[in-house]
């Protein structure tokens, strides 16, 4: 089964500060999300490999993250994806559940694609309250 990994997973684990001491939740995710390469089940959007690129100050820490990301092919993405994306935007703002149109990408992404989302971010378990996805247990 592939998995799609958000953000915050991939942040904790190629753009920490090197040597950074990590909690134990967190270690369980950087080890999770280890598995899931050496196993090739991890994958990532374009709008999630934008979002790991994005900010950074260096052009050789640019050039390998960039590198350290390029084994992995982006979800092909199509109309319905989109689609679905502005409906499920629409479903948790009429349910008081703000959130941003890349993580509703990712929602609708991961239903579309039947994969469950590996997050680290508390938001996704406010959209599981009313869109069908599925998270990734560590």
């Amino acid at each position: 089964m592939k998995v799609l990994v958000d953000t915050s997973v991939w942040s904790l684990a190629l753009r920490r500060p090197h040597g950074a001491a990590l909690e134990e939740p967190q270690r369980k995710a950087v080890s999770a999300l280890s598995d899931l390469v050496q196993d090739g089940r991890a994958v990532l959007l374009g709008a999630i490999r934008q979002e790991l690129l994005s900010g950074i100050k260096l052009q050789t820490q640019f050039d390998a993250l960039q590198s350290a990301l390029a084994v992995f092919d982006d979800v092909p993405l199509g109309m319905h994806d989109y689609t679905r994306a502005a409906q499920f935007f629409n479903l948790c703002r009429a349910n008081g559940v703000q959130g941003s149109n890349t993580d509703f990408l990712i929602c609708a992404a991961a239903v579309n694609h039947d994969v469950p989302i590996f997050t680290l971010d508390q938001d996704f378990g406010n959209y599981q309250k009313w869109l069908p996805i599925r998270l990734y247990a560590v």
